[in-house]
């Protein structure tokens, strides 16, 4: 916020923080990471630190739960005193979360709308943005610094959020107001861009092992996602499914200095693949992606193309397996050969989708899985071939 990158500030007593209460574009952006956030804390943790204490929620939200608690406190009573009248919940289509709160402001009748999620939608839908505590318009230069930061930070694969807000005039939506969230009869558009907040979302320490592992076995790990492509493209490195070397388009294209158009996609062993793209592929183009790429990363994607991936890949005549926690994953679990459910955050109709469940949740037990399926196959043809060499009496 305010054209500057600052680290969070993870101790009790905010001792390093290189920001304060004080500012109003903290206060500003910590107010929608209050409010527009559905994470909670356990109740009977009052002893507890607060970065040790559990959270009823989303992950990304408790992240920013536990900062503003540290930050600005007594996030539970805030929410009390700034009631919510009205939501629209976080979906993959919209790819943002809204809500409307009175103030606890006596001066100021008027409603907030607050709103936070993909930053290039809350980017889309702001006219204003607040620097150094005054709202100024949009223009491209400060576009062009959003980028930049939005670059920085996705590049270091950290998964980054945007925050807006909007004072709803009093005269139009006077206390008492009808909100409607199916219809919105408010604005989501004309609002005023406040801040950025990125956090880490480290892949478990045994994935990069088991990415090898599944490599060496002739097992190809597609990753598919709804972050950001940068980010999307710094964890597939960190984890290995984008090997050291391997190369995209974007990165061919960068090196000899042409457009990215003019870059044979067979001279690229990797592909990031945009989930607009994808939406606009025919199943033809989409086969030719499957087949020229060994590594393959599809980001911003919405769970109904988890499906249309899927069916890519059973096109080139592949056994596909397909992990997935939702409700949105289940016609991709139920189409895939192997449909993988989460035993701890997956939703009930994955699981009933599903052909095994993880108890873990942990990718590595899948490789472990079919480690083991292969021993079993191994001893029986063993076995078998023993049976049929000896002599039956």
């Amino acid at each position: 916020f305010d054209g500057h990158i600052l680290e969070a500030d993870t101790t009790d007593d905010q001792s390093n923080a290189a920001y304060s209460r004080n500012d109003p574009t903290w206060n500003a952006l910590a107010r929608i990471a209050m409010l527009c956030n559905r994470a909670e804390f356990k109740t009977a943790q009052e002893n507890v630190p607060i970065l040790k204490k559990e959270c009823n929620g989303d992950a990304s939200e408790s992240a920013l739960l536990k900062c503003v608690e540290l930050s600005i406190g007594n996030v539970t009573e805030y929410r009390r005193k700034n009631n919510k009248i009205c939501e629209i919940p976080f979906n993959s289509t919209n790819k943002y979360q809204l809500s409307i709160h009175e103030t606890e402001d006596p001066n100021d009748p008027r409603m907030v709308l607050v709103m936070k999620g993909a930053p290039e939608r809350i980017m889309d839908r702001c006219s204003t943005v607040l620097l150094n505590g005054k709202e100024t318009p949009l223009d491209d230069n400060f576009r062009e610094a959003f980028n930049a930061a939005y670059l920085e930070l996705g590049g270091l694969g950290e998964r980054v959020l945007g925050f807006c807000d909007y004072m709803l005039p009093n005269e139009q939506y006077p206390p008492g107001y009808e909100f409607d969230p199916e219809g919105p009869n408010f604005p989501v558009t004309g609002l005023r861009f406040v801040g950025l907040m990125s956090m880490i979302d480290p892949p478990r320490a045994a994935v990069p092992d088991a990415v090898g592992k599944c490599r060496s076995a002739g097992i190809k790990v597609i990753m598919v996602t709804g972050d950001h492509p940068i980010t999307a493209k710094a964890i597939a490195k960190g984890v290995g499914i984008i090997s050291e070397g391997s190369k995209t388009v974007e990165d061919v294209a960068s090196e000899r200095g042409i457009p990215v158009e003019e870059v044979d996609p067979r001279d690229a062993k990797a592909a990031v693949v945009h989930g607009q793209d994808l939406r606009d592929m025919t199943p033809a183009q989409i086969d030719e992606i499957l087949r020229n790429h060994n590594e393959i990363v599809f980001a911003r994607t919405s769970p109904q193309q988890k499906l249309i991936i899927v069916e890519g890949c059973q096109r080139q005549g592949a056994i596909v397996a397909v992990t997935g926690d939702g409700v949105n994953d289940s016609p991709a679990l139920k189409k895939a050969d192997i449909g993988v459910a989460m035993g701890i955050s997956g939703s009930d109709v994955s699981k009933q989708a599903a052909d095994m469940i993880l108890l873990d949740d942990n990718f590595a037990s899948i490789v472990t899985g079919v480690e083991e399926g292969r021993l079993i196959f191994d001893n029986l043809k063993k076995s078998i071939a023993y049976t049929l060499t000896s002599n039956i009496p």
